[in-house]
Parts: C-alpha cells; structure tokens; sequence
C-alpha cells in the first residue's frame, strides 16, 4: 500500500502514531517521519523501534517553518497533532484554537506547498454539535482542511479527516483511570451512570484512517460505524476482570461534557453515504453563489436522525469484558495485577 513511500505523522509520539509504526514498521514502506515537539517522548520512541525507517522531526505545528522543513519528499501525512483534553482545552481555549486550528492550517499550506498526495486529518466525536472548546476547535479544524480540500485539485493532493469515539486505553483516557484507581484500592469515579461513549481500539483507529486513505477523495470526512457503552458498565467490567471489589462514585458530569456523543449530525446524516461499516460525509462544495440552495431547502434532513452513542449498539459488561482483554494495555496490567501470573 505505502511502497516506497515517505509517510509523515505530526502528533506522532502518541498513541495513534506508536500503533501506526507498529502496523508498517516491517512492511515495504520507505521512512516513517515523526514530526512532534517532545524530544524526550522521540527519543524513548527511538530506543523503543531502533529502527532507520523512523525519522525524527522536532517541530511544531504552531510553526510553519518547522513544518516546511519537514515536509520536503513527504507522500502522505496522518495529522494527529491536537490539544486533545477537554478540561485544558476549556482553561485555556486559544492554546486550542493555535494547535487545533491554526496548526492544521499551516500543517495543509505547507504540504500543498511541497506537493504531498495525500493528507488525512484526525478528528473526533466532539467536533459534531460542539460544546466544548476542544470539540469547537476540531469542528473549526474540520471547516479548514475542508476549505482548504477546495483549492486543490485531486491529482495534486488529496485532503480528507477521519472522524472517531473514545479509543480504549489511549493516553488521558477513561480506561487508564479506572485501572489506576483500582490499583490504589479506589473508588472509581464516574460522572453519570446513564453517560454513553464510542468506542474502538487504536487499531480500529488505524484501520479507519487507512480507509479513508483508500476510499476518500477531497474534502470527505469518514465515519466508523462504532458501538457504544455505559460509563457504569466500563467500570463494573475493569471491577471485574481484576477481581476487586472496588466501589463507584457518581461525581456528576464535569464542565464540558456531553451525557453522549455524536458521530453524525442530523444534518449530515441527510447526505452522508453508507458505505457498509462507514460512513462517508461528502463535502459541501457550495460557492458563495448560493442562493437557489436556501430557496430550495432540503427535506431529508427532518427526516433523518443522527448518529450517536445512544442509537448505535450499546455493548452490554461481558462484552466490554471481551473487548477489553483484546488490549496489549490491559493484558499487561492484569498480568501485573497476578503478580506476573497468567
């Protein structure tokens, strides 16, 4: 799929970018470029692969000058460099707005710039009916690389986003929280029993992307068909692979959360396209001449509902359970956990 070819991947020391290298680390792909402003997390990386495949770039995506010099004989970009925790996101919502925002922005200037095929941009549930300042900033990210997907055309370069839930076990999630606290013999602290989330392991994750690799053309956005769970049942599923008898405390919904999420806005519901386990949300390629569409209107959309994580399917505790001892993550706390015994 990536023969020969350099892929660039900003944000690339986190989650998403360790499972990519793993994925195409021993294909035939030419060099991996990871482009990220943390130089300690590069190098635990560089000892971790030891491998002449991976390239390293200290950058910023705030910076388009670093972006520039990374971007010269690059193929395709994964761009999953983001202000990604909600709360810090609301305490201080321009230091979004430059990474989320502005950063995305410079990140597609320079690789039309440069000329690179194709770029997938990473966003999430929260940018669909936002409100929150993480979720305003990737739903303003999604508008960019969208106006920006416009002025290219797709022989030169191709700029489409992924769209995706909670991915289990990632860093700063749910998951990693519960296992502490029950570690540490706590209570586990959920916000609302009834509050839903998406969710799909990073491998999912990988495997949306590289959909949309395949299947996207300018200016889509790509959808993975999820399930969901209850906040309560996650809990009660950790509580019981680790076999503890730790309580829940309901601590009540933090500023700038949802009680679930969306995938599909009503409105893109109306025109989004089915494409089996995926949804595919075309671009509005509308110019500023558009005034037979409001005298037109579009009926579809009152007759269609959205996509969230309320309506999808809602796993039940044993198939959390089962989902969860796929994890790499939860194998080696639970292996920890028995003092080494499987």
């Amino acid at each position: 799929m990536f023969k020969d070819k350099t892929l660039l991947i900003t944000g690339g020391t986190g989650s998403f970018g360790n499972v990519v290298l793993q994925r195409f680390l021993n294909t035939d792909i030419k060099e991996i470029r990871i482009f990220s402003r943390d130089e300690k997390k590069q190098d635990d990386m560089r000892l971790l692969y030891n491998n002449n495949k991976i390239k390293f770039v200290i950058g910023d995506v705030r910076d388009i000058n670093s972006l520039n010099n990374a971007m010269v004989g690059v193929d395709l970009i994964f761009h999953a460099a983001a202000l990604k925790q909600v709360p810090s996101c609301e305490f201080y919502p321009l230091e979004a707005v430059k990474t989320n925002v502005l950063g995305t922005e410079n990140m597609l200037t320079a690789a039309i710039n440069a000329g690179v095929k194709k770029v997938i941009c990473l966003s999430t549930d929260k940018a669909a009916y936002p409100v929150n300042a993480m979720g305003i900033s990737k739903a303003m990210m999604e508008k960019i690389f969208i106006a920006k997907s416009r002025i290219v055309t797709q022989d030169k370069t191709v700029i489409c986003g992924t769209r995706y839930g909670n991915v289990m076990a990632s860093r700063g999630s749910v998951i990693p929280l519960f296992v502490e606290q029950i570690k540490a013999g706590k209570r586990l602290t959920i916000t609302d029993p009834e509050m839903t989330r998406f969710i799909m392991s990073l491998e999912e994750a990988v495997e949306l992307v590289l959909y949309a690799f395949n299947n996207a053309t300018n200016g889509d956005i790509v959808v993975q068909k999820s399930p969901s769970a209850y906040l309560s049942d996650l809990a009660q599923a950790l509580i019981e692979l680790f076999e503890s008898n730790n309580e829940i405390d309901v601590i009540g919904t933090r500023h700038g959360e949802k009680v679930y999420e969306v995938l599909l806005t009503k409105e893109e519901a109306a025109k989004a396209v089915d494409m089996g386990n995926f949804y595919k949300i075309p671009a509005d390629n509308r110019d500023l001449n558009y005034g037979k569409y409001l005298e037109e209107g579009s009926p579809k959309i009152s007759l269609t509902d959205e996509y969230n994580s309320n309506n999808t399917k809602i796993l039940s505790v044993p198939e959390i359970k089962a989902r969860l001892l796929k994890l790499t993550y939860i194998q080696e706390e639970l292996l920890k956990w028995n003092g080494g015994v499987k």
